[in-house]
């Protein structure tokens, strides 16, 4: 999976999921749904296109085998499995996060996930010292575990299938060669990986954000996508990494 097709990827994803949220928030503060969806989505809309219109740019400069419309097809537009995995738990974090997350904060099932995600990943820890000052929970810090929890099982799925996706990428890149090369896709795609590792699961950016942040859709970006998006990236370095060894 070439550069361009991850930040394509993962900046309609980061879109969707924002102006979802924001939809979902304005039709639950009494907004009309279609005057909310006509202006949110138009926003939605706009900035997705501008951020692809950055990455075709991208693409076309380094991409000198076939056009893009001779290598689209009909199986070009089916997700492959851990895609639609990875799509399925973001619909659900998205669902908990507005709807569900504050009704379930007392709940016994949810308080097991609760205690299992702060046992096992620190930035679970540093968010709950986070939010005490602030007099914030409201479901974050249940939604936040369930994420880490969702993105958890998505990496422990993926990584059963790494050495076959890694033979595919080989396959493609014998017809068309990435433009950057393997060894510097695997090395930024590591660095990146280790530094959203850093900063999500250990939690050094949890303590750096103002209370005001976790109010706001950035914040509620980060615990909700953020751990899932570290979780794609983790799979995709790895899938390039072993794709530079031998079949």
């Amino acid at each position: 999976m070439g550069m361009a097709r991850l930040l394509a990827k993962g900046w309609v994803v980061f879109c969707l999921f924002a102006g979802a949220y924001r939809l979902i928030g304005e039709i639950g503060n009494g907004a009309p749904p279609f005057d909310a969806a006509q202006m949110i989505g138009t926003c939605t809309l706009l900035f997705a296109a501008m951020g692809l219109l950055f990455v075709g740019g991208y693409a076309s400069a380094t991409d000198h085998g076939d056009t893009l419309f001779a290598r689209l097809k009909a199986r070009n537009f089916l997700p492959p499995f851990n895609d639609t995995v990875f799509l399925l738990f973001v619909t659900m974090s998205l669902v908990l996060e507005v709807r569900l997350a504050p009704q379930l904060v007392q709940n016994p099932a949810a308080g097991a996930i609760k205690d299992a995600i702060f046992f096992a990943v620190p930035g679970q820890r540093e968010l709950e010292d986070a939010l005490a000052p602030c007099g914030l929970d409201g479901g974050r810090i249940f939604s936040a575990a369930f994420v880490w929890f969702l993105a958890i099982i998505y990496l422990a799925s993926a990584a059963s299938r790494l050495r076959l996706a890694a033979g595919l990428i080989r396959l493609e890149r014998v017809r068309r060669p990435e433009a950057m090369g393997g060894a510097l896709l695997a090395f930024l795609l590591g660095a990146l990986a280790i530094t959203g590792f850093q900063l999500l699961y250990m939690g050094s950016a949890f303590q750096l954000l103002p209370c005001s942040t976790y109010t706001e859709t950035s914040g509620e970006l980060l615990l909700g996508l953020g751990p899932l998006m570290l979780a794609y990236v983790i799979v995709a370095a790895l899938t390039n990494l072993l794709a530079m060894g031998p079949e």
